[in-house]
């Protein structure tokens, strides 16, 4: 390139040129029409101007420097208007300290030895506030001067002065850049809004069942991942069983983390229920339907009895969960799996995995275990890897089971993990938590040997005279109720843990139990009425095979 001269010429200049001479030949007569210049034929032959005169009418900056030193050879009006007059013949680093600011002399001193061109996109620099006036006046801005603006700069070699020179052209880009910070900064309170309505419906403290140990960890996606609908939830049901739930809402954003909190608050209402997982999956189906058709979630139910040392869970196209033994060997709980929430025109059933005392279980989302290029089951292989080995309370193992899958501050998906763990207990610790149980045989005899039983187990467990007196009339009372309305077989089960004294009567019949007023001619049903009286909490629910359990619960003394 000649920096005083264009070399190339458009094809056709010539013959412009001689028709405007043919036409400019004849001299209009006195009175004749004059022609005025045709705006189309009439362009100027672009040999007739000057690289000057070009590069001074572009809004761009431009600006060309030579020799390995970088001294100025040119600057246009705009670079002048921008950052003031440059001296001639000096050198960049002296005289032009805005493309120090840029960190352009690296890149100056690239494009002289590779002969190539290179660009900077968005760089921000400090200019004169006449400039941004300038800027804003033309634009119709009505904004102050900010005197900060935004260059994506083009820095190309050339010949200048027998030597190799840049020509530096920085296009003005700071509207598209604020423009770009806006809609950045948009997202940013966008995500924040999701992530604090995320972590408002997740619970902000875990209910602590007596039998097991419980710790759960949600983390959100990076700063460029869109939050999802992960959750988890642990629930109480009363006679010592415990729901656990883990769910993933297969979306982005406020509307899967909105979605997310109706499916867990119909959880914990249908919960309420004491209904085995599949049914309560089941209902969760329907409903997710019916909150958005357009999203569907995948959910794990479980619920621990301690009587029965199971998991009993059910699976809506969500992750298996994961059982280490106190030895260290890992289960996969492999079946029954259905298809996520929301699809309808599934049964769901439910399956078990043992839970033995010293072994830990978990329950996660895909987050952990998907990513990208690999199949999900090798995420899962080392998700079991990393459990064999992971010691200690179920945070820790939360914490070290994020870790060694490798999830960091800036994962490219939301991560929900839930630790139980059902402790091997020793000792003293052992001491408080006891069980007995009697087969209520007989008939109506059957009564003064389960007040007798509960009688004499009350007081082995040393518990207060008060207490005692208050867990034979409730043994007494749902006894009778089992003997008068239900059928054999019958079973009295007494069970206490540190925090609570368990009285639950079993039978063949599976009609539940309810509170109602007695009127006072009535000779009976007043039995429900008293043990919701005096006892902390009671409840009921069907049992697998059929029949019922009724139970109720006195809270122990500090």
């Amino acid at each position: 390139m000649n920096f005083t001269r264009w070399s190339a010429r458009l094809p056709g200049t010539q013959r412009r040129a001689a028709a405007r001479t043919d036409r400019g030949s004849v001299p209009a007569a006195r009175g004749e029409y004059e022609r005025q210049p045709d705006p189309v034929t009439d362009v100027p032959a672009l040999e007739d101007l000057s690289v000057r005169e070009i590069l001074g009418e572009l809004p761009a900056l431009v600006a060309l420097v030579y020799g390995p030193e970088h001294r100025v050879a040119y600057v246009n009006d705009a670079y002048t208007t921008a950052f003031g007059p440059r001296p001639l013949g000096a050198t960049a680093a002296e005289s032009c300290p805005e493309l120090a600011q840029l960190g352009l002399f690296p890149l100056l001193d690239q494009v002289l030895r590779s002969g190539t061109s290179r660009t900077v996109k968005s760089r921000k620099i400090q200019q004169r506030a006449q400039a941004e006036g300038a800027r804003n006046e033309k634009s119709g801005a009505s904004a102050a001067p900010r005197g900060e603006g935004s260059y994506t700069v083009t820095c190309t070699p050339v010949d200048c002065r027998g030597t190799g020179g840049v020509l530096i052209f920085a296009a003005d880009v700071t509207d598209h850049a604020e423009a770009a910070e806006r809609l950045r900064t948009s997202e940013r309170r966008h995500r924040q809004t999701a992530v604090t309505l995320q972590r408002s419906l997740l619970p902000q403290e875990l209910e602590q069942p007596d039998d097991l140990r419980v710790a759960a960890t949600y983390q959100p996606g990076g700063a460029d991942a869109a939050v999802g609908g992960d959750w988890y939830d642990v629930i109480t049901l009363g006679a010592g069983r415990t729901a656990l739930v883990i769910g993933d809402v297969m979306g982005r954003g406020v509307r899967a983390a909105a979605v997310m909190g109706q499916l867990r608050t119909a959880v914990r209402a249908y919960a309420r229920l004491d209904l085995p997982p599949h049914e309560v999956l089941q209902l969760l189906d329907g409903l997710a339907s019916e909150i958005d058709a357009s999203q569907i979630a995948t959910c794990v139910y479980a619920v621990h009895d301690p009587n029965e040392g199971r998991l009993v869970y059910a699976s809506a196209g969500h992750l298996p969960i994961l059982v280490r033994a106190e030895d260290g060997t890992v289960e996969r709980a492999e079946e029954p799996t259905g298809p996520p929430l929301g699809t309808g025109g599934w049964i769901h059933t439910s399956g078990s995995i043992a839970l033995p005392p010293g072994s830990t279980a978990v329950l996660y989302t895909d987050g952990l275990v998907e990513r990208r290029g690999e199949d999900i089951d090798e995420g899962v292989a080392s998700l079991e890897r990393a459990l064999s080995g992971a010691k200690g309370s179920p945070q820790v193992v939360c914490d070290r089971l994020i870790r060694s899958l490798g999830v960091t501050a800036d994962h490219d998906d939301d991560v929900a993990v839930l630790v139980l763990q059902h402790p091997a207990r020793k000792g003293q610790d052992a001491e408080l938590f006891h069980n007995a149980a009697l087969d209520l045989l007989g008939g109506i005899e059957a009564a003064p040997r389960a007040r007798a039983f509960a009688t004499g187990v009350l007081a082995s467990w040393r518990f207060p005279v008060e207490l005692r007196d208050l867990g034979v009339l409730a043994t007494s009372e749902l006894v009778a109720n089992s003997l008068q309305h239900g059928t054999p077989p019958m079973r009295l089960r007494l069970r206490r843990t540190d925090r609570r004294l368990i009285i639950e009567v079993t039978d063949g019949d599976d009609h539940l139990p309810r509170r109602r007023r007695a009127e006072p001619v009535d000779e009976a049903g007043r039995g429900i009425s008293i043990v919701a009286t005096i006892a902390s909490s009671w409840g009921s629910r069907r049992t697998p095979g059929g029949g019922k359990a009724v139970w109720c619960e006195f809270a122990l003394p500090h």
